[in-house]
């Protein structure tokens, strides 16, 4: 039941800070689609200044930063060590406003854990570095203009 509220309030935050900024759409999501999203991944909503959804790791990924998207994490289940700030090492492009590379330096190490909520502005290097499996997140991507 808490799980249901919170996550009813990260999307309802997310729907409200797109609404302020200028949307117009209310978006619904039944708890059918919510479910089947959380057993394997997947989008829940997208405005074009806003993105809602399930995401499941079964490894570390690459780092990433996003040059105009603040990412924030509710962590539904696993562990994760997850790294943020510092300097990204290898960096590339890999689609517009962002870039991936394959190393930090310098930055700082969080030990994710179910019901753990991170939020990482645009422009901050983030990594999942290493993943105990399975890592399922709710993400809410803000995209600012």
């Amino acid at each position: 039941m808490k799980l249901a509220l919170l996550l009813s309030t990260l999307f309802i935050s997310a729907i409200s800070l797109s609404a302020a900024q200028g949307g117009s759409t209310v978006t619904y999501v039944g708890h059918d689609k919510v479910t089947a999203a959380m057993a394997s991944g997947g989008a829940l909503a997208n405005g074009s200044d806003f993105a809602v959804s399930i995401a499941r790791r079964t490894a570390a990924g690459q780092v990433e930063v996003h040059d105009k998207e603040t990412d924030t994490f509710y962590v539904l289940d696993g562990s994760a060590t997850f790294v943020t700030g510092g300097t990204m090492v290898g960096g590339k492009v890999s689609r517009a406003n962002q870039q991936v590379g394959t190393d930090i330096t310098g930055g700082e190490t969080h030990q994710l854990t179910r019901g753990d909520v991170i939020t990482i502005p645009a422009g901050v290097p983030h990594w999942f570095k290493e993943v105990q499996q399975p890592f399922t997140y709710y993400m809410v991507k803000i995209v600012k203009p």
